[in-house]
């Protein structure tokens, strides 16, 4: 799966969840840079932290990172 797709994936599921960014970021204890760089494709994210964000969405790792 492409980083687009990854980043467009964690912004939609935040979105569907009602939440900001700096909201997401402090469910998850990172900074809200974190976020905007996951959002934007700037950044992968770990398996720690698709782990935390499938865990806020109640969604699993795969539905993050994509098959």
């Amino acid at each position: 799966m492409t980083d687009k797709a990854i980043a467009k994936r964690i912004k939609q599921y935040r979105k569907q969840s009602g939440l900001t960014q700096l909201a997401l970021a402090e469910k998850m204890g990172v900074d809200s840079n974190t976020i905007s760089r996951l959002e934007n494709s700037k950044h992968l994210p770990s398996l720690e932290t698709a782990e935390s964000l499938a865990r806020v969405f109640g969604v699993t790792v795969t539905d993050i990172l994509g098959r």
